[in-house]
Parts: C-alpha cells; structure tokens; sequence
C-alpha cells in the first residue's frame, strides 16, 4: 500500500485544539533523515498485538450521577464517549459485582448466609446501573464489551466476616462463589446485557478500607481451575473472557508464572488484568514488566483494567497532567503488548464521588449536579486520540521515537490505514518527521500535546 498524505488531529495546552484537524501533508522522498532532524520511524511489515479496545468503568457512581443529570446533558454524555462519529467511541465498559467503592451504600444480591443463593436478586442494579449501561450499549450501536469484576463476596462468605478490610473467601464457600458469578451473568443477560468477559477479584492483594478480598496467586488459581473454570463451562459461557490478577503492574510477572505455568487452570484464562497504580519503584512505572509477561506468554491477552487519577480536588479540573498520564501510560503499555484499556469511572460528580467510605477521585467527565453542567478534562480528550481512530482488530506495527521528547505508537486498521499517535509533554515545539519506507512526512508537534496522525 502506497502512503501519501497525513492527517494530523491535535489536542494541545494552552489552545483551542481538542480533537482538532490540525492540518493534511504530503509524503515526500527522504532516504536517510538526518541525525538532527526528529523522527518517528514506523514499520508496517512488522506487525504484532491485535487491538481489542478502549472504554471505562460504569460504576454505581457513574449511573447514579449520570441520571442526576438533565436529559439533554444525558445524552450528550452518551454520544461524547459511545458515538463512533461525533464521540470518541468508547467500546468496552467494566461493571462491579456487588458494592465497590464507588457505590453510595453496600450490597449484595442474596440475603445473609443463604448458601443455597435461591434470594440471588440483582434489583439493586435495575435503579441506575443496568439502565445506563443498556444505554451506552445502544449508543455505541451494539459494539460496547462489557466485562465484570467482584470488590467482595458476601460478609459471610469471608474469613473476617466483613466486605472492607480484605478477609479471604472461606474455602467452603469457593463452590457458592463461583455459582454467584454464573448466576450474575444469567441475570445481566437476562436484562439485555450480554457479558465478554469477568474478572475474579479486583486488586487481590490489597486490604483497603473499601470492599476488598485477598487471594494469593495459589489461591485466587485453586478457585479458577477447581470451581469457577469449571461452573463457568457447565452453564455454558465457554466464550465468557475469564481476566487473573487484575492488580498492579508490580507483582503481574509472578502472578502471571503462577497461573499459566499451570495447564489446568491456564487453559480457563483468556489473559490477565493490570492496574497502574503505586508500583512500589520509586514512582517511576515498571512498564517492563507488561513486556516480560508478553514475551514469556505471548499466547496469552494483556488487558489494562483500571487507572484514573486519585486524590480529587476540582481546583485541578485544568490540570494539564492528566491527560498526559493516561497518554504515557497508554503509549508505553501498547508497545509492550496491551491489547486494551479500560479507564476507571466514566463519569463522576463535583465532589468526585459518590463514594461510601470518601476514596474520591478524577473521571475523564465529571457533572456538576447541582447546575446541570458536564465538565470535561482533557483526559477525555486524551484518550480519544486513541479511542477514536484505532480500530477493533488492528495490529500495533512496529513505532520507534529518535529523541526522548516524543512517545509514540502506531497501528494499522483492518482497513490497511496506519494511526500514529504522538505524544510532547516537553515545553518545547517539536519539528517531527513521520518516516516510513524512504518516504516522510513533517508535522509540528506543540508543547504539551498530543496528536493522532492517519495515514
């Protein structure tokens, strides 16, 4: 395929552009760029992960700010993150089992102690959940994949009888636990939801003062391969997308080791989940090992969800950051073989909750309920520059940067079109030509911005 023109889509600090044309240019030949001139070198002949998508977590929180909202606000919502054309078409969506943090009281789905689960009754999620997830499912014409985790079993189920502050699911009550999440499915889809895939605990090694379950990687691996692999087959959902750790990427080596060194349960795991949060690396994110997992398994999925920024203060809400740390983080974890991103709550209200015990934090939209008003922070905008214009089964090709200023990666779209995305977050205007094959293309990079480039 021959390439001839760039379109560049900007969004930049300190302008007017979000998501903005920026300007078309012509390829031109340039065998040898010189050693001064910035480049970003792309390879289409070297092709790996297939991109499965990008969306966010529609949490209590999410559902309930969101019908808090005037409709006209509702439905602007909807069409800026599900809409294809005029949003940034946002294509998978994560949903709690039972309470989490950002929920505004705790639940369950079965009364106390019922073993049997024959109460199992998910009513709770009818009011607000269900309804707005049903909506940016149509919105996103059918497209969106919703996959589903537990913050905690029951407080009976747990060895210190409490859904906060960690605890472990009793043993004896693996076989009731795993029959619950089957049950969850069947009502979802019951509800006109169907479910691509679940999660077994979020964040597994953490005791936080919200809904919280610990699993060592034997433990959390003793239940999939020995109760939930096999109740998952026995109701039919063969095809349901089981995601291990779901954690930070510290520990993801060992975990992953742990589980698909196993035949028994590797062969229930489609891949395995990751966070971003403290790495315990001196701040700095171990983004190498998302690579070591995808060299050592490359067979097995490499799925990013859950990342936002905490510690919410709307003072902040222009905070150029944090659309810079989603982008990074993005742009790091593809070249090292993620094959998606699942933001955490999509929406949020002024206060950045609600939130049961005040763990409050940023979303990419956050609603002003008391004026109506939807604020947006270019986070939103950052992850549309991916979200947008990549496409469900494109292949990341090979994207290297020559100067540290810039972080960059590329796709091709099942349509043979090349998306590069190109990151500065240096204060300094880069000149970057976009090389590929003898031939280039010159595009300015402003400071702080972040562009999408179609080929």
């Amino acid at each position: 395929m021959i390439y001839k023109t760039a379109e560049v889509i900007t969004t930049a600090q300190n302008t007017d552009l979000k998501l903005s044309p920026n300007g078309r240019y012509n390829f031109e030949p340039l065998n040898q760029p010189l050693e001064t001139q910035t480049c970003i070198f792309l390879n289409a002949k070297a092709k790996f992960q297939s991109y499965e998508g990008i969306g966010g977590a529609i949490t209590d929180a999410s559902a309930e700010t969101f019908y808090k909202l005037p409709k006209e606000k509702q439905e602007a919502l909807l069409k800026a993150y599900y809409e294809p054309k005029n949003g940034i078409g946002y294509t998978i969506a994560r949903t709690n089992i039972n309470s989490c943090d950002f929920s505004s009281d705790m639940y369950t789905y079965v009364e106390d102690n019922d073993k049997s689960l024959n109460s199992f009754d998910i009513k709770h999620d009818k009011q607000y959940k269900i309804p707005f997830i049903k909506e940016a499912l149509k919105t996103s014409n059918g497209k969106l994949k919703l996959f589903v985790s537990p913050w905690s079993p029951p407080a009976w189920m747990k060895d210190n009888n409490d859904m906060l502050h960690g605890g472990k699911l009793l043993k004896e009550h693996y076989p009731t636990w795993a029959t619950y999440f089957t049950k969850f499915i069947k009502e979802y889809e019951k509800n006109g939801l169907p479910i691509w895939g679940l999660t077994i605990q979020n964040e597994p090694l953490a005791k936080q003062k919200w809904e919280s379950c610990i699993y060592s990687a034997d433990e959390e691996m003793d239940f999939l391969k020995n109760h939930l692999g096999p109740q998952m087959l026995a109701a039919g959902y063969k095809d349901k997308k089981i995601i291990v750790w779901d954690h930070n990427r510290d520990f993801i080596y060992q975990r992953a080791s742990t589980y698909f060194n196993d035949p028994i349960a590797s062969k229930y795991i489609w891949g395995i989940g990751f966070h971003w949060y403290q790495d315990w690396s001196g701040g700095q994110p171990m983004y190498d090992n998302i690579k070591s997992v995808h060299e050592a398994y490359p067979d097995k999925h490499i799925f990013f969800t859950e990342g936002c920024a905490e510690s919410f203060n709307p003072e902040k809400y222009n905070n150029w950051g944090l659309g810079e740390e989603y982008a990074k983080s993005m742009i790091h974890d593809f070249n090292n073989g993620m094959e998606g991103f699942t933001d955490w709550n999509v929406l949020l209200d002024q206060f950045g909750g609600p939130n049961h015990v005040q763990n409050f934090c940023f979303a990419p939209v956050h609603a002003d309920v008391a004026k109506g008003e939807l604020i947006f922070t270019n986070a939103y905008y950052y992850i549309g520059h991916f979200s947008k214009f990549i496409q469900q089964g494109a292949k990341r090709i090979g994207c290297t940067s020559s100067r540290s200023q810039i972080s960059s990666t590329a796709f091709q779209n099942t349509d043979g079109k090349i998306v590069v995305i190109a990151l500065n977050t240096s204060n300094e205007m880069a000149s970057t030509y976009i090389w590929m094959d003898g031939n280039a293309v010159k595009v300015d990079l402003l400071p702080h911005s972040i562009s999408t480039i179609k080929i």
